[in-house]
């Protein structure tokens, strides 16, 4: 048995489960936004915390991170016992095509699962959908939960993806936008050295996208505490 799990928000830097083996890389046609709620977390239900969903976008990339899980159908389920009870504002799962860094056509591994949502304020509660910069920004910066302040999840991210070597220019965006709200400079709270805005390489595949098709569902997002 293996079991395959792909990561863009927290689980970058803090999967929380032990793993066999990790890889850094990509997968197509998604885009990481601050669309879905939070209230166990990083929230509450009186002040949601805004977290990370990929909302399917053509022709876009996101990078990550993928974990594995090799050991039996007991150690799988103990994994997926565990990310489903961390993950519970999403309502479904998916499966897509993960490429490792350096790799453009054909995928490294197929079937990788992440969490979704849907899309839709009717049937997910959970879905606070898109706001201006400046709204999601103010919302972030004072909201707190159980494990801590949502801008710690926003710079934690913004980190992670520096890290990596991947960086994601909204997340960028919107964490100066939290520490303007904040009166902060630089990564004040997280122990950082640096002062200023991370910067770092943001690599791109070099040659056009394969056709080759996720296994997306198209009424989902997916998502990410």
């Amino acid at each position: 048995m293996v079991f395959w799990v792909f990561g863009y928000g927290s689980l970058v830097w803090n999967p929380g489960f032990d793993y066999d083996e990790k890889m850094i890389g990509y997968i197509k046609n998604y885009r990481r936004v601050f669309d879905l709620a939070c209230i166990d977390h990083r929230g509450t239900p009186e002040h949601p915390a805004r977290t990370c969903t990929l909302e399917y976008s053509e022709g876009a990339i996101c990078w990550g991170a993928v974990y594995c899980v090799r050991g039996g159908e007991e150690r799988e389920r103990l994994t997926m016992a565990y990310l489903e009870k961390r993950e519970c504002e999403y309502d479904g799962k998916t499966t897509v095509d993960f490429f490792k860094d350096g790799e453009i056509e054909e995928p490294t591994l197929s079937g990788v699962i992440v969490f979704t949502s849907t899309p839709d304020k009717e049937s997910n509660k959970y879905y606070l959908g898109p706001a201006p910069l400046e709204d999601m920004a103010r919302q972030i910066a004072t909201a707190f939960g159980p494990c801590g302040n949502n801008r710690d999840y926003v710079f934690l991210l913004e980190k992670a993806m520096f890290d990596i070597g991947h960086e994601d220019d909204m997340v960028i965006e919107l964490a100066n936008e939290v520490r303007k709200v904040l009166g902060l400079t630089g990564l004040q709270g997280l122990k950082e050295n640096n002062s200023n805005r991370l910067t770092g390489p943001s690599l791109k595949p070099k040659s056009p996208m394969s056709p080759h098709k996720l296994l997306h569902l198209p009424e989902a997002i997916s998502a990410d505490t």
